[in-house]
């Protein structure tokens, strides 16, 4: 299948053409029709599966089709989301999709000055991202409307229930209209968000990517059994020996990622670490240096991981495991996208065999050992 058999309209297909994207993943095969037909979506998808896409072609499709385009720039499309990072991430894909339409669109978040974000939105926008705290300020302070918005986008759900956003998306909520799309993503559907969804989609197509099967078949896995106090001299005896261009590790706790930049870039390992306790500069400085291959190493926690989009990115360490199985495939889906190969290691102390156990159930099948 191609884009073209989606029935996108030449805007959107020369805009992917360009770009490279020439077969829709899975979630944009099941999701795309649905949601140009204006049906509700509720979609199970993790990060690196091309959700972006998938809810954002069939909005920039509707909005540009509609006969009012351009005419009066209003916030059509409302995509909330809950990082800094994913949200720039998005609003960078909507640069890539929108370039033929004459769709503007832009993004907000907290942690900087607001200024330029209120200047972009009187300047008129028809998509808008956003974190939820910044867009609930700028509601309170007049410089946003949702009384004209038709589709809005609740992505990664789960995560926003993690870093307890939850009072802030019921608070917005009855702002929006009545009639509108809603498409709604989630990795996870744990009871709380279930009920959320529920309250908010009607009637809708339900579209599911096993992460299981998209992701991990594709990622070479190796596991090392090493006590805790020797991870520190393990990882840094790996990077020593693989000159991969680009690895991100992931540090279950904040404190832990600061003193794993510590330790690498005494012995000359370029690295950075990226955290909630970063201010937002500092975070998208990191991340870029990462991307542009500056930086060779990325230190992470799980939250601050969320929206790292890099599609060759040659290996994915876990130093810590998480405390949630499926954590650990969206932790190792960043690596092997877009037909290249990844590979993911990961560090397993005594006290975090319980924690390997979950994940080698979840996945059906047991980790080898590195060798």
């Amino acid at each position: 299948m191609t884009f073209k058999e989606l029935t996108l309209i030449e805007p959107i297909l020369k805009a992917l053409d360009e770009k490279g994207y020439a077969i829709p993943t899975p979630i944009q095969q099941e999701a795309i029709l649905p949601a140009l037909r204006n049906r509700d979506i509720l979609g199970l998808a993790q990060t690196g599966t091309g959700k972006t896409a998938a809810f954002a072609l069939p909005i920039i499709q509707q909005l540009y089709l509609d006969k009012s385009h351009g005419k009066r720039r209003e916030i059509k499309a409302l995509i909330l989301t809950p990082t800094r990072e994913l949200a720039i991430q998005i609003d960078d894909s909507l640069r890539e999709y929108t370039t033929y339409t004459g769709i503007r669109h832009t993004v907000i978040y907290g942690g900087v000055k607001q200024q330029a974000q209120v200047s972009a939105l009187k300047n008129g926008v028809d998509i808008l991202v956003a974190t939820p705290g910044r867009l609930l300020d700028l509601i309170n302070q007049r410089y946003v409307s949702l009384h004209a918005i038709r589709h809005f986008v609740l992505d990664e759900a789960d995560r926003m229930l993690d870093m307890g956003f939850i009072h802030d998306i019921k608070r917005l909520l009855p702002l929006l209209p009545r009639e509108k799309q809603t498409l709604f993503f989630s990795a996870t559907m744990p009871s709380s968000i279930t009920s959320l969804s529920r309250s908010i989609l009607h009637d809708p197509v339900r579209v599911e990517v096993d992460p299981t099967s998209s992701v991990v078949d594709t990622i070479e896995q190796y596991i090392y059994f090493v006590e805790k106090p020797e991870k520190k001299d393990l990882l840094i005896d790996l990077l020593k020996k693989d000159k991969c261009k680009s690895v991100l590790v992931f540090s279950r706790t904040k404190h832990g990622a600061d003193k794993i930049a510590q330790s690498l870039s005494k012995v000359g390992i370029g690295s950075e670490a990226i955290h909630g306790n970063k201010s937002q500069n500092a975070r998208q400085r990191a991340l870029t240096n990462f991307k542009s291959h500056e930086t060779r190493v990325l230190i992470a926690t799980d939250i601050a991981a969320r929206g790292i989009d890099i599609d060759q990115l040659d290996m994915v360490i876990n130093y810590d495991l998480p405390d949630v199985a499926e954590t650990y495939v969206h932790r190792i889906g960043r690596t092997g996208r877009a037909g290249n190969s990844g590979t993911a290691l990961t560090f397993c102390a005594p006290d975090e065999r319980s924690m390997l156990k979950d994940i080698q159930k979840l996945t059906g099948r047991v980790l080898p050992v590195a060798n």
